[in-house]
């Protein structure tokens, strides 16, 4: 009988919230298998650090998410330095959560991304054909931004719901709600991190947020 196999780039890791750098520098020198091994253990699974102290207000938000967002729960997680407890970007890596911070949630749902994506291109072209126009020079700057970003997350299997406004009539206008909702539940509840703004992640399977998991691990 063989022993179960683990690779010597991960055999050193058992922190809870191990450091993003050394996650970082793990993955630099891991295969992709390492990579996406890391992405369901420690970017995906388990207590988030920012709910450590509170747990079960974690569990209660996901669940009143999942209920709103017509998605299973547990498909519904939360990313970044609220799940480490240090960033994962290059231009801040290692930065700690604080009060600055984002919570940085994500749902894996196939209708959902085909909701949000559909939107996305309804307002693509409604943007094109000047059917809603931008408010301001800044957010017309975001936009043309958003049209090229959009479309490349699309096509990775995943989409940001703030590519999509959240004015003009779109589907998803429903959704900007709902995150709105629940950071306003989170400020008022007790023992609740304190934290910036929510942000929403579709992803169409989990295989498409491994991929993307292990991609942004390799970013610098």
């Amino acid at each position: 009988m063989k022993p179960f196999e683990v690779s010597s780039s991960l055999a050193g890791i058992s922190d809870r919230y191990p450091p993003a750098e050394r996650l970082k520098s793990v993955s630099r020198q891991s295969e992709f298998r390492d990579r996406v091994a890391i992405a369901r253990q420690w970017l995906s699974e388990g207590i988030p650090y920012a709910f450590q102290e509170c747990p079960a207000i974690y569990e209660s938000m996901r669940t009143w998410l999942g209920w709103k967002l017509g998605v299973v729960a547990k498909d519904i997680s939360l990313v970044g330095s609220a799940r480490l407890g240090s960033s994962l970007a290059p231009y801040k890596l290692g930065a700690p959560f604080g009060r600055s911070s984002d919570l940085d949630l994500f749902a894996v749902s196939e209708g959902l991304f085909q909701c949000i994506s559909s939107d996305f291109f309804r307002w693509n072209s409604d943007f094109r054909n000047g059917h809603i126009l931008p408010r301001h020079p800044t957010e017309e700057g975001y936009w043309i931004e958003n049209k090229l970003r959009g479309r490349s997350q699309i096509s990775r299997g995943f989409l940001d719901l703030k590519m999509i406004p959240t004015f003009g009539g779109y589907d998803s206008k429903n959704l900007h709600d709902t995150m709105w909702q629940a950071r306003e539940k989170l400020i008022v509840s007790k023992v609740a991190p304190k934290f910036r703004k929510v942000s929403l992640r579709c992803y169409c399977s989990w295989g498409s947020f491994e991929r993307q998991s292990s991609r942004n691990l390799l970013a610098t």
